[in-house]
């Protein structure tokens, strides 16, 4: 009888929280978000490296292993 009580009160708690985080945020001022906000740019990043050629075997499924289960 506790739980069922207990899980009824904590969705409706959790609910109204969503609800109230929802409409907060609908409600908060764009200004005041964009002024605290600092923009800063990196400097760009050049990456070299070399290709390793693939290993033939990697591509190769051998017979003796079974891929998936087998029904009888």
């Amino acid at each position: 009888m506790f739980d069922r009580i207990f899980s009824a009160a904590l969705t409706f708690c959790v609910l109204a929280g969503a609800t109230l985080a929802i409409g907060s945020a609908i409600l908060e001022k764009p200004q005041a978000a964009a002024k605290a906000m600092q923009v800063v740019q990196l400097p760009c990043v050049t990456i070299t490296g070399k290709r390793s050629a693939l290993d033939a075997t990697l591509a190769q499924a051998s017979s003796a292993q079974p891929t998936g289960r087998q029904v009888q």
